[in-house]
């Protein structure tokens, strides 16, 4: 038989990729009835409970009759276990298939060696291995014989005139049954082929022992080590079997275990020394993957299939005793493994980083260290999840338990992102060693092969081929595919199998070859083969623990980042023969990428919110208010000077936590900062990690959590309490988020991260009503209590508007619950109100105020309703003293009306406060746009446009008529039906005529050092100006400084008349209210001094002011 004609390369890697993608069906259909939720609901039918026992029983010899109610749910079977029943069939044809090539190969009499033929053996032993874990994981299938019995069932109902169902169904049945058990099946098939499958395994017999070493013997021989010796640094790394050099040791394993089985007479011929490897292999696990997470007790397996044969009884003791030595020794021997790469590979990583030129020479290194460190995390996965059946005296649970294996898993990701980042740097070096050396070596061997002509040919392609490569093609990007040469070696291995041991050199200068190309054109697939880390898909509690111990453990929290970086690994799992299994994968990789970067950001975002807390407390020592126990100490200890009295203890002043004797001692503030420049390193590692279609930014998820940590804490610092009504000090509060934010900047020296604009965000959303949440912001809660808490407070008494402090101060009663107004109140603290919720904010609050003035507004003229006739004559004949005075007695709701204009203005003396200090912080923040503000105000055209006097409101700037509150008041609605023009000028008259009213009041006490009266009414002036400049505006017809001459005449009238009262309690302040007058005068941008005199001698005024001065000086003691 013609070895050329039988395409052995082709079939074989067909036939191997076709396994893998029955296996991934076979796992699926397995996993599917194991489990309750997704297994088929008619097998668990209690009605089709007799007719499945039967259908098992019977299997395959199945009597139609016997079974009962499948009727019912025959289309539902049919629909459902269609694909269950044709896996088994294309398993079915792929046995014959396989056993087919098999029977070839041994015809043809190929050879097969690891180290001469790699890619012909490899193919013929992963194909064996593949199709021996099919027939075992089949056998494991439950259920297997009710799906296909059922199915069948079906099918003859369905079709009860051709024949007995499926063809197939007899010699699927036949195979249910003869491999089940499967190992004395396989071992009776494998007969005919042992030759060439004990020649294929007996050829590893020098590759896997010297792979298969301990970390002592690894250390010794310093492998994988670059720096070893300098002198041999940039001279490229070869071997004769350079393929042998990073294949899987697990794969190996694999072979070993499995193959020996299949043929286990060889083990007992001493000549081929096969007892030694196979043992070796049993030593090193007591269990081996099947695949994916299935996977064998290989030892009491393989015992259960060697007590039904004669004479083994030595080999069986020699497996338990292999077992028990895997027990006890193989997971401390792997822990050790995994120490030493851990160590190796990073130093790789230091050294390839510092020079990535050396990856040209030393890529093999490279790959064999990602593929040895990959068998250690297989193994580790595969023992974690799987501990020993019967435990021995080792500490094998332990040892299975690895704390350091996220810096394993970080320096294989980092080996893999240098391979990617610097591939031209590889390619560029390999297309000149094949052009350079690979090729003209490949020429001198041409002439060996003159007389076999097929060959030569081949040959002489690659050579051609490999030969014209140039850095040229590199430097334009050009795309390489050499899939073709590799296939051209893959045929001439076996074509010349059989007489390849008289070209050795070829062999091993081709094997290296096709490696050097896969470098060039083959980098990512050559990282898929020596790294894939896929596995962990199916793990995924043993990687999720993995992942939360990292993130508890400091000193591998910066090796966290490996593990969203291993998900975008879980694509390369799916096969093509099973799509349905891709949309669960792809699911299952972002659900747990996005847990992990959120649960790193959330991690980060604590340690930044402790140490902010912490830099909180101590700013929090720096307010002024704790310097007075410093004081009180420092004068205590002056005034005792007896010895023997104790001393108070010293007082810690803030700082006294930055002394420090040694380094050594780390204050938990330092291992905060250890732990997030730690953490900040993973997530700053790389820029982005893409995970099928979807691209994640770590960074974002941080920015995301601080933002949103940085928002719950601005509002949680205010500790605004309901019940209590108290809050935060909008000064203190400032203190605290300049000391949030100078944490919060630092982060950028960890990350590279915009706080700006994380800044930016959330104070910008804090100055409106509500955040991007929903949630309450700082100021609607500053709003609100100094609205509805602050001022209501002032309206009840005991609060006075203090003109020279420009603040509410507080009046306490003996016995009151003590209150400072003014630690609210005062013009520093409505400047740190001004920097915490901007122009934004403090425009709400003029609104909230504005709404509350309209609405006493309001009922103030219902009230001049009421009076409409009274008040009409008394602005007719104010000229008139006696009608005046009966008039006046006519008046309803006086003191009503007094008490609003007073509350309207406490409200207007606070918004002015705000607005100067709004004024005040925005002169300190943006001098240049507010200057350009400014301009528009003095030199808008045609007077104050409604814009302008916007824009100047809400930059502070004081107006003649205030914007906010005519836009309040013109939104009112009409509730009395009367012309609205008409109840402004009656209001003005209202109130003119009531001041004197004021006189009578114990509180209209004007206190010379506060410049204020004790109960307020000295902001009757701000009052008077704001509310009728206001009406006017919107009713009147340009007459307001008419208007406002009006109602002084009525008010000093008025008052005029109060100087000829005799009873003592009408005019018992009358001193004082007389400089109310005055106060009006003084604020009104339409009313003069000289108006005034014309209406209301200066000399009352004057002598006004002489009398409340000496009225308080003489309380004073």
């Amino acid at each position: 038989m013609d070895v050329t004609q039988q395409k052995l390369a082709e079939k074989l890697t067909i036939l191997t990729d076709r396994g893998v993608g029955l296996l991934t069906r076979l796992y699926n259909i397995k996993k599917a009835c194991g489990d309750t939720k997704s297994k088929p609901g008619f097998l668990s039918e209690k009605s089709l409970e007799s007719s499945l026992k039967h259908i098992v029983k019977r299997f395959p010899n199945i009597d139609i009759k016997q079974v009962q109610n499948i009727g019912g749910y025959r289309a539902e079977i049919s629909k459902t276990l269609n694909l269950y029943y044709f896996t088994f069939v294309d398993l079915l044809d792929f046995k014959d298939h396989v056993s087919e090539l098999l029977t070839i190969m041994d015809a043809c009499q190929v050879e097969l060696d690891i180290t001469l033929n790699f890619d012909l053996t490899k193919g013929y032993l992963d194909l064996v291995v593949t199709y021996a874990t099919l027939m075992i994981l089949l056998s494991r299938v439950e259920d297997r014989k009710a799906v296909l019995g059922l199915f069948h069932v079906a099918q003859e109902m369905a079709n009860p005139n051709q024949g007995s169902g499926d063809t197939s169904f007899p010699r699927l049945g036949q195979m249910i049954l003869e491999y089940d058990p499967p190992l004395k099946k396989l071992s009776e098939e494998f007969g005919p082929h042992s030759r060439l499958l004990v020649k294929a395994l007996v050829s590893l017999q020098n590759i896997y022992p010297r792979r298969n070493l301990e970390a002592d013997t690894l250390r010794k021989k310093q492998m994988l080590s670059l720096t070893a010796q300098p002198s041999y640094l940039l001279i490229p790394a070869r071997t004769d079997t350079t393929p042998c050099e990073y294949l899987s040791l697990d794969a190996m394993e694999r072979w070993i275990i499995f193959g020996f089985v299949l043929c286990h007479q060889a083990l007992n011929n001493p000549q081929l020394s096969a007892d030694d490897m196979w043992l070796s292999a049993l030593k090193s696990s007591w269990v081996v993957t099947l695949f994916r997470d299935e996977v064998l007790y290989i030892h009491s397996y393989v015992n259960t299939f060697f007590d039904g044969i004669k004479g083994y009884g030595k080999r069986i003791s020699e497996v338990k005793d292999a077992c028990t030595y895997a027990v006890q020794n193989a997971a401390l021997m792997h822990r050790e493994r995994r120490k030493f790469f851990r160590t190796a590979l990073k130093e790789m990583a230091l050294v390839m980083t510092d020079q990535p030129g050396l990856l040209g020479p030393k890529a093999l290194y490279v790959f064999m260290g990602l593929c040895y460190a990959r068998d250690e995390v297989v193994w580790l996965l595969r023992h974690h999840d799987n501990p020993p059946q019967h435990k021995g005296k080792g500490k094998a649970t332990e040892d299975l338990v690895d704390r350091q294996l996220p810096e394993l898993l970080f320096h294989m990701e980092e080996l893999r992102a240098l391979v990617r980042k610097y591939s031209q740097v590889i390619q560029r070096y390999y297309v000149q060693y094949l052009s350079c050396y690979d090729g003209p070596a490949l020429g001198q061997l041409l002439g060996n092969f003159a007389k076999f002509e097929n060959e030569s040919m081949i040959l002489a392609a690659m050579y051609n081929i490999i030969s014209t490569l140039s850095i040229k093609q590199v430097e334009e990007n050009e795309i390489f595919d050499f899939r073709g040469i590799r296939l051209d070696w893959y045929r001439l291995q076996a074509s010349l199998s059989h007489s390849l041991g008289r070209f050795q050199g070829l062999s091993y200068l081709m094997n290296t070859t096709m490696f050097h190309l896969k470098l060039v054109d083959f980098q990512d697939e050559l990282l898929l083969e020596t790294s894939d880390l896929s596995l962990l898909c199916f793990y995924n509690k043993i990687f999720e623990e993995q992942f939360h111990m990292c993130l508890e453990f400091p000193a591998q929290n910066r090796y966290i980042v490996a593990f969203p970086l291993i998900c975008s690994h879980f694509q390369h799992c799916t096969h093509e023969m099973c799509p349905e299994e891709r949309h669960h994968i792809r699911e299952r990789s972002l659900s747990v990428v996005n847990i992990f970067l959120d649960e790193m950001a959330k991690e980060a975002k604590n340690i930044i919110t402790t140490i902010c807390d912490e830099q909180c407390t101590l700013s929090d020592k720096l307010l002024p208010k704790h310097c007075a126990a410093l004081i009180a100490h420092h004068l205590h200890r002056k005034k005792v000077k007896d010895k023997y009295k104790k001393p108070l203890p010293e007082i810690n002043r803030p700082g006294v936590e930055s002394f420090r004797k040694t380094r050594e001692d780390l204050t938990t503030m330092d291992k905060l900062h250890m732990a997030l420049t730690e953490l900040c390193y993973a997530i700053n590692y790389c820029p982005s990690i893409s995970v099928w279609e979807y691209t994640f930014a770590p960074k974002e998820y941080l920015h995301q959590h601080l933002e949103s940590r940085f928002a719950r804490a601005l509002v949680g610092m205010v500790m605004y309490n309901q019940e209590t009504n108290e809050i935060a000090k909008p000064s203190e509060l400032l203190a605290s988020v300049r000391a949030y934010m100078n944490v919060l900047q630092t982060v950028e020296n960890y990350v590279h991260l915009d706080m700006t604009r994380v800044f930016n965000n959330v104070l910008l959303q804090q100055t409106q009503q509500l955040d991007s949440h929903g949630e309450k912001t700082v100021a609607v809660l500053y709003t609100q209590w100094y609205a509805e808490v602050l001022l209501r407070r002032v309206s009840a008494g005991n609060i006075c508007f203090s003109g020279n402090q420009r603040a509410f101060v507080s009046l306490n009663a003996e016995g009151a619950t003590p209150f400072s107004a003014e630690e609210y109140s005062d013009i520093m603290e409505l400047r740190a109100l001004a920097e915490l919720i901007g122009p934004y904010g403090m425009k709400h609050l003029n609104e909230t105020l504005m709404w509350q003035i309209a609405g006493q507004v309001q009922e103030l003229k219902k009230m001049v309703a009421s009076n409409k006739d009274v008040l009409m004559n008394l602005r007719t004949n104010f000229d008139k003293p006696d009608l005046m005075k009966e008039l006046y007695r006519k008046l309803q709701h006086v003191e009503n009306v007094l008490q609003r204009m007073t509350i309207i203005g406490m409200i207007l003396r606070f918004r002015q406060l705000t607005q100067e200090a709004l004024h005040d912080a925005l002169i300190d923040r943006i001098p240049f746009l507010l200057s350009s503000i400014l301009d528009f105000h003095e030199h808008a055209p045609n007077g104050e446009s409604a814009n302008v006097a916007e824009m100047a409101s809400a930059a502070g700037i004081p107006l003649k008529v205030d914007p906010t509150l005519v836009y309040a008041l013109r939104n009112q609605k009409n509730e009395t039906g009367e012309d609205e023009y008409m109840l402004a000028c009656l209001l003005m008259v209202f109130v003119a005529v009531s001041i004197p009213r004021l006189a009578k009041s114990d509180g209209s006490v004007y206190r010379a050092s506060l410049e204020g009266h004790s109960n307020n009414i000295h902001c009757l002036a701000s009052a008077v100006n704001a509310i009728f400049g206001a009406l006017f505006t919107i009713w009147g017809q340009g007459d307001i400084e008419d208007r406002l001459k009006e109602f002084l005449a009525l008010a000093s009238s008025s008052l005029l008349r109060l100087g000829q009262e005799t009873d003592k309690d009408t005019v018992k302040n009358r001193e004082s209210v007389y400089l109310l007058l005055d106060m009006i005068v003084q604020e009104s941008p339409f009313l003069t001094m000289d108006l005034l005199e014309s209406c209301f001698p200066y000399a009352l005024i004057r002598n006004a002011f002489h009398a409340v001065y000496k009225q308080e000086n003489s309380h004073v003691p």
